[in-house]
């Protein structure tokens, strides 16, 4: 068994995908046992041979390349990885990041001594390095209605500064999923990602079931990264419904119906008017009146290749 199973997707961005994993061979110490899985969604067959080629290349005996036929998407790339993975510890690491330091080892050591820790993130950066926020509070009825400044205000225990620079380790609601370091056990005993949803919210969703059990998300300042935020999507019209679709199935999920109709309510009168000054948002007020159901996600759009 490895110590760690570093689980990547690439779609259509091989030279993310590679820089990401150089980052990682050179920042990991030695004294780790760990694997690399990298899920390739359905790339074109340009970009997933360049992958291909860079990886043979490596010649390493613990990187792995798996191809889907379809894009599973965020949580399905993950789940797809993980059946190759055989690792104490699970990190889902985006491909558009860089190590800047052993976030790994600095990780699993404090999983290693601190039980309280489930799940934990790092120190995220802009490429520029500017301080980029890694951490957020749950989607949930009061913030998406009240916002986060005001849940702040009222509660900084519950709901800790997403702003400040932290220096301890700190138990947050959830970490960015753009790096997830968690324990395998506790991943695998509530059934992972919930493939229902494609994009967006996952971490949020996975957090949240988590907590339930009394498994808590840290943050650990320590481990630092840079993370080319947004270069994994591109921002559309499309990617905006996507976002709707997940928040408004994760609020059904986990929330009474009346706090999902307060969200729902919420976001029709919200982009009515918006939809009044940005007449191209009148599709999305569309797709949120109707209650932005699954059916309506990139996911049913998918054709075997």
């Amino acid at each position: 068994m490895f110590d760690i199973a570093v689980i990547l997707i690439n779609y259509n961005s091989s030279e993310h995908s590679i820089n990401c994993i150089r980052s990682i061979i050179e920042k990991t110490s030695n004294t780790l046992n760990y694997q690399i899985i990298i899920t390739d969604n359905s790339s074109i067959s340009e970009d997933y041979l360049k992958l291909k080629t860079f990886c043979d290349n490596l010649n390493s005996p613990n990187l792995f390349l798996y191809r889907s036929k379809i894009n599973t998407g965020f949580g399905g790339g993950n789940m797809f990885g993980i059946q190759h993975a055989n690792a104490k510890y699970y990190a889902f690491v985006n491909n558009d990041t860089l190590f800047i330091n052993d976030c790994l080892l600095i990780l699993k050591n404090n999983l290693d001594t601190n039980p309280r820790i489930s799940i934990a993130g790092a120190q995220a950066y802009k490429e520029n390095g500017d301080f980029l926020g890694s951490l957020d509070h749950f989607a949930s009825p009061a913030r998406e209605i009240l916002g986060r400044n005001f849940l702040e205000l009222i509660n900084s225990k519950k709901y800790p500064n997403r702003k400040k620079k932290y220096t301890e380790p700190t138990q947050v609601n959830f970490i960015s999923g753009s790096f997830m370091f968690v324990r395998a056990n506790d991943f695998n005993e509530i059934g992972g990602f919930d493939t229902n949803i494609f994009l967006y919210y996952e971490e949020t969703d996975l957090c949240i079931r988590l907590n339930k059990k009394s498994k808590f998300a840290y943050l650990i300042p320590e481990a630092e990264f840079i993370h080319f935020h947004g270069a994994s999507t591109t921002k559309s019209l499309a990617i905006k419904k996507e976002l709707k679709i997940s928040l408004l199935y994760i609020i059904r999920k986990h929330y009474s119906f009346l706090g999902y109709k307060l969200v729902h309510i919420f976001l029709i009168v919200k982009y009515f008017f918006s939809s009044i000054f940005k007449p191209k948002n009148w599709s999305l007020f569309y797709l949120i009146l109707i209650g932005a159901p699954l059916s309506k996600s990139l996911k049913t759009e998918q054709k075997i290749d």
